[in-house]
C-alpha cells in the first residue's frame, strides 16, 4: 500500500512523464510477482490498486495472474521457448473492428507504437475477444502500456486493444509449451503497420498573389514569416495520411539515371548554362525559326534534325550551394523519365537566361525555385511561352494571368491525398508532398484549363496541379505545388507513416511525372535495351579451377560450345569485339585474370560465401537477356560440389512497347543458382519449401548481422520479400526438373539492394534505421548480399535435411508478415479464417470459426494479399 501512495505522489508530482512513471513502478514491482494491467477505468480487475490514470483509462497493480491451461492456446513456437529472466510475459486482449468504425490511433504529438515492433508473440486464441500471448521486456512492456493508455498503440487487420495484463507462465505450462512445441505447427503471430491520421497544424495566414496583365505575369506571391522551403522535413504534428495502398515492385523497371549519362549524354555532362556556346542574339527570332528543324519520327517522337539533342533547361534561382544540389535532384527525377538519348539537361541561371538565346533551343523549362522570379526574368520566360514554348513549374512562384498562388501554411511540408486528372481524363489518386501553396483564381482574367489537373481530397479540393494554355502558337506550362521532384527519404519527412505513404505513391509519382511531361511533348518511352555482354567464368576457390577446367574440356564440342535448348555458350580464353553476341549464342571468356567489374567484386563475393558447395562457380554477365537460361546445358552434367550461380548487372526481360525492351533495375541482386536434391530426402519430398528457403535466406543474411538484426525486412509467402508488410522489395523465381532420383532445381532470385526508385531497397531501410536509431550501419553491395543470401540458404537446406520443417519454421514465422491476418476463403463472400502457418508441404494452414485447421492455396499460384482472397485446396 506504501508503494502504490509513493507512485501516487509521484505521479502528481511528474504527471507528465507517465513512460518514466510506469516503466519505474513495474522494474521495482516485478520480482513481488504481481500482476500489472492496463484497461479502461470501468473494467479494472477487483481489488487492484491503480497507480495511474489517463483519458478514461487506467494502470494498476494486482494480484499475480497465471496461465495453466494451454488447451485452448495455438503455439507460435515449433521449438522450444524460454522466458528470458528480465522479460515480463503479458496478455493482450483486442477486439475486430472493421469499416469505418476501424481503430485510428488519436492525433497525439507522441508517436504511434507498433505492437509487433515491442514483443515477441508465443501463442493466440481467436474468439472475442482475441487473446495473444507474448514476451517483453521491462521497457518495451512499459511502453506499450503507457501507448495504450494514451491510445496510440497500433494493431492489424482491425485489431483494437481492450486490455494488456503481465502473467506468469507455470513451470507446468513452460513444460506443456514445449512439449506442445514438438509436435504442433508453428503459428507465430505479428502485427501490420497501419497509417496514423491526420493531424492538424495551426492554421496560418494566406498570401494572396498575382499579376494584373501580361507585362507582370510570372509574378510570384512574396514569402510570409512561415517562407515556403522545401527542405524542412515535415514535423509528426505536421502529417496528413491517407489510406495506404500496397505497391508491387516489378523489377524491371526504370534504373538510376546516372549511369545512363555516363554512356548516353555525350555532349555535354553536369554542364553549365555558360557553357552553351555564344550566337548571335536575334531580337526579332521566334520558335517558327527552328521549328522547321523539329519533326516526328515514325513513333511520333520529336527528333531535332539539326543533330543537335534538344535541351530541357532548368531555372534553379539564385547561383548557390543549395540550388546546385537542388538542380541535381530534379534533374535525377527527370532523367529517370525521359529518353536521355534524346535529350540534353542543362541549369540554366540568370545571366544566362538573360543573354543568351537558350529559348532557340529548348523544348522544355523547368522552373524549380522557391525564390521570387525577377521581372525581367519573368518577361523573358512569358516571351518563350508566347513563341510557342513549354514551362514546368515544381513549387515555384511562378505563375499565369488568372491564376495567383496562395499560401496555406496547415498543408505545408505535409503529407496529403492528390487527385490527378490525366489526358484521357482517367484519375491517379497517390500520397504528396505540399508544397503548402495552392492555385486559386485571380486578377488578369480567365484562362481556360488543360486536360491535366490536381487537387487535394479534402474539403476544399484545393488544386495543387494546373495545366495552363498559352497563345495561339501552342505555348502551354502545367504548374505544381506537389513536390513531385522529391524522391521519399528521411531528409524529405521525419514520421515513419508518412515515409511509407509516399514510398508506396512512388510509382504512381513517376506515373504523374511522365504524364506530364508527355503532354508537354517529350518522349518518355521505355529505354531501350544495353548491348548484350559477354559471360566470365569465375571460381569462387582457387582450389576449384583446375578440376573446373578438366570438366569443361570433355563436355565441350571441338568448337569450345555447350549447347542446350535455350542457348549455346561458347567458351574462349579472351573476347574481342568481334565475336557476336546474340540472346541465343553467348560467348564466355574463361581468363579470370581478364575480369574487371565496377558493379561485382570477386574477392568480395569470395570473402563473403561461406559454403560447401553452392556458389562455387560464377557465370557473370553485366547485361544478360535473363539468368535463369544461363545454367540450361551446364545444370544436369557438373558435379555437385562445384555449384553453379548466374549473376547479372543488368538482365532484358521481355518487350515493353514496341521494339523497346525493360531493363532491371541498377542495384538489384540478380542471380540464379542450381541446387540438387535427392528425391529420398527430406526436402526432397517438400519441394514447394525451397521458395521459402530462398525468401528466408534473403532476409536472414541482412538480419543476422550483428546490429542489423532490427532491419525491417521480412518475407511474404509464398515467395517474395517485403519492406514489413508493406511493400515488395524482391521475389523468387523456381523451377524444378526431376531426373531419375534428383532434382535439378534453379532459384532465380532478385531483390533490390540500392534501387531507391521506384519504390524501396534494403539500402533505403538502413538510411531509415540510421536516422530513427542515431547509428551507422553501412549500406550494402549486391555481390557481398548474393555470396551471404547463398551462404544462409545451404545452411537452412542443411536444418531442413536433418529435421524436416520444424528445423527451419520458427525463423520462418520470426519473419513472415502473415501472422493472424484474416482472409476468406474462394472469395470476397466466402468464410472468414486466420492463417495460422504451414503445413508439411508448405501450404498455408488456416483455422476457421468453429476450430478446425485446413490447407489452402492461393489461386493461380499467387497470394493476393490485399483482397485476402485464398482458394481452398483440393482435400
Amino acid at each position: 500500500m506504501l508503494i502504490t501512495l509513493c507512485y501516487l505522489y509521484l505521479w502528481a508530482r511528474w504527471g507528465r512523464r507517465p513512460a518514466a512513471l510506469v516503466r519505474a513502478t513495474v522494474q521495482r514491482l516485478r520480482a513481488s510477482r504481481c500482476s500489472f494491467t492496463f484497461c479502461g477505468a470501468a473494467v479494472q480487475p477487483r481489488g487492484a490498486r491503480v497507480c495511474l490514470s489517463r483519458g478514461g483509462r487506467v494502470f494498476c497493480v494486482g494480484e499475480s495472474e497465471s496461465i495453466d491451461d494451454l488447451n485452448k492456446w495455438a503455439l507460435f513456437l515449433v521449438s522450444p521457448f524460454i522466458l528470458e529472466a528480465e522479460h515480463i510475459a503479458f496478455v493482450t486482449e483486442s477486439i475486430w473492428v472493421q469499416g469505418e468504425t476501424l481503430q485510428r490511433p488519436s492525433s497525439s504529438s507522441e508517436s504511434i507504437v507498433k505492437w509487433s515492433d515491442c514483443c515477441l508473440p508465443l501463442a493466440c486464441r481467436p474468439g472475442d475477444p482475441y487473446q495473444l500471448i507474448a514476451e517483453a521486456s521491462v521497457d518495451n512492456f512499459s511502453k506499450l502500456g503507457v501507448a495504450f493508455m494514451e491510445d496510440r498503440l497500433q494493431m492489424a487487420d482491425g485489431l483494437v486493444p481492450q486490455k494488456i495484463v503481465s502473467v506468469h507462465l507455470q513451470d507446468s505450462t513452460l513444460k506443456a509449451l514445449k512439449d506442445q512445441a514438438s509436435n504442433k505447427q508453428a503459428q507465430i503471430l505479428q502485427q501490420n503497420p497501419e497509417p496514423s491520421v491526420e493531424s492538424k497544424p495551426e492554421p496560418d495566414v494566406m498570401e494572396h498573389v498575382g499579376g494584373d496583365d501580361l507585362k507582370v505575369l510570372g509574378a510570384q506571391p512574396t514569402e510570409g514569416e512561415d517562407g515556403t522551403s522545401g527542405r524542412e522535413p515535415a514535423g509528426e504534428g505536421d502529417v496528413g495520411v491517407g489510406s495506404i495502398e500496397h505497391c508491387h515492385l516489378h523489377l524491371s523497371s526504370c534504373h538510376e539515371c546516372l549511369e545512363l549519362e555516363n554512356s548516353t549524354i555525350e555532349s555535354v555532362k553536369f554542364a553549365s548554362a555558360e557553357k552553351i556556346p555564344d550566337l548571335p542574339y536575334d531580337h526579332n527570332g521566334t520558335l517558327e525559326d527552328v521549328a522547321d528543324d523539329i519533326c516526328l519520327d515514325r513513333e511520333g517522337r520529336k527528333v531535332n534534325i539539326t543533330g543537335r539533342a534538344p535541351n530541357i533547361l532548368f531555372y534553379m534561382g539564385s547561383a548557390s550551394q543549395e540550388s546546385l544540389g537542388r538542380f541535381q535532384e530534379v534533374r535525377s527525377v527527370l532523367a529517370d523519365c525521359v529518353d536521355t538519348e534524346s535529350y540534353t539537361l542543362y541549369p540554366l541561371s540568370r545571366e544566362s537566361a538573360l543573354r543568351d538565346p537558350w529559348s532557340d533551343n529548348c523544348l522544355l523549362l523547368v522552373i524549380a525555385t522557391r525564390e521570387a522570379i525577377p521581372e525581367d526574368l519573368s518577361q523573358k520566360f512569358m516571351a518563350y511561352l508566347s513563341q510557342g514554348g513549354k514551362v514546368l513549374g515544381l513549387c515555384s512562384p511562378f505563375t499565369l494571368a488568372g491564376f495567383q498562388v496562395t499560401s496555406k501554411s496547415v498543408l505545408r511540408e505535409t503529407v496529403q491525398n492528390l487527385v490527378f486528372s490525366k489526358a484521357d481524363q482517367t484519375h491517379v489518386k497517390l500520397s504528396v508532398l505540399s508544397s503548402g501553396y495552392v492555385y486559386e483564381e485571380g486578377p488578369g482574367g480567365q484562362l481556360s484549363m488543360g486536360k491535366l489537373q490536381g487537387h487535394l481530397e479534402n474539403e476544399d479540393k484545393d488544386r495543387l496541379i494546373v495545366q495552363v494554355p498559352f497563345g495561339p502558337r501552342g505555348g502551354e506550362a502545367v504548374l505544381c505545388q506537389a513536390h513531385l521532384e522529391l524522391p521519399p527519404s528521411s531528409s524529405v519527412v521525419q514520421a515513419q507513416e508518412d515515409f511509407n505513404l509516399l514510398k508506396s505513391s512512388n510509382t504512381r509519382r513517376y506515373e504523374v511525372l511522365r504524364e506530364i511531361l508527355t503532354t508537354l511533348g517529350l518522349n518518355c518511352d521505355l529505354k531501350r535495351a544495353p548491348a548484350l555482354t559477354p559471360l566470365y567464368l569465375l571460381p569462387a576457390a582457387e582450389e576449384i579451377w583446375d578440376p573446373l577446367m578438366q570438366w569443361l574440356g570433355k563436355h565441350v564440342d571441338p568448337e569450345g560450345v555447350i549447347k542446350s535448348s535455350k542457348l549455346s555458350l561458347k567458351f574462349l580464353s579472351s573476347y574481342t569485339s568481334n565475336i557476336e553476341i546474340t540472346p541465343s549464342a553467348l560467348p564466355v571468356v574463361t581468363d579470370v585474370e581478364s575480369f574487371l567489374s565496377e558493379n561485382f567484386n570477386l574477392e568480395i563475393y569470395r570473402q563473403n560465401l561461406q559454403t560447401k558447395r553452392l556458389g562455387k562457380v560464377i557465370l557473370f554477365a553485366e547485361v544478360t537477356p535473363t539468368t535463369m537460361n544461363l545454367l540450361d546445358g551446364l545444370m544436369f552434367e557438373i558435379p555437385p560440389e562445384m555449384g553453379l550461380i548466374a549473376i547479372a548487372v543488368r538482365q532484358t526481360q521481355g518487350k515493353g512497347r514496341g521494339s523497346n525492351a525493360w531493363l532491371s533495375p541498377m542495384g538489384c541482386a540478380v542471380s540464379t543458382l542450381l541446387v540438387s536434391i535427392p528425391l529420398r530426402s527430406q526436402l526432397g519430398q517438400r519441394i514447394p519449401f525451397v521458395q521459402h528457403l530462398m525468401s528466408l535466406a534473403v532476409v536472414e543474411a541482412v538480419r543476422s548481422i550483428p546490429e542489423y538484426q532490427d532491419i525491417n525486412l521480412r518475407v511474404k509467402w509464398p515467395n517474395d520479400i517485403y519492406y514489413s508488410d508493406f511493400m515488395k522489395l524482391g521475389g523468387v523465381l523456381v523451377n524444378s526438373t526431376l531426373l531419375g532420383e534428383t532434382f535439378y532445381i534453379l532459384i532465380g532470385c532478385g531483390f533490390n539492394v540500392s534501387n531507391s526508385n521506384p519504390t524501396i531497397c534494403i539500402n533505403d531501410l538502413v538510411a531509415e534505421y540510421n536516422k530513427q536509431h542515431r547509428a551507422e550501419l553501412k549500406p550494402f553491395r549486391t555481390d557481398d548480399l548474393i555470396a551471404r543470401t547463398v551462404t544462409v540458404l545451404e545452411k537452412l537446406i542443411d536444418t531442413f535435411q536433418d529435421k524436416g520443417p520444424n528445423g527451419i519454421l520458427p525463423l520462418y514465422y520470426k519473419y513472415w508478415v502473415h501472422s493472424g491476418q484474416r482472409v476468406r476463403l474462394g472469395g470476397l463472400e466466402g468464410p472468414e479464417v486466420w492463417i495460422v502457418g504451414l503445413d508439411d508441404s508448405g501450404f498455408l494452414q488456416v483455422q476457421q470459426e468453429d476450430g478446425e485447421i485446413v490447407t489452402v492455396h492461393p489461386d493461380g499460384n499467387s497470394f493476393d494479399m490485399l483482397r485476402n482472397l485464398i482458394i481452398p485446396k483440393q482435400q
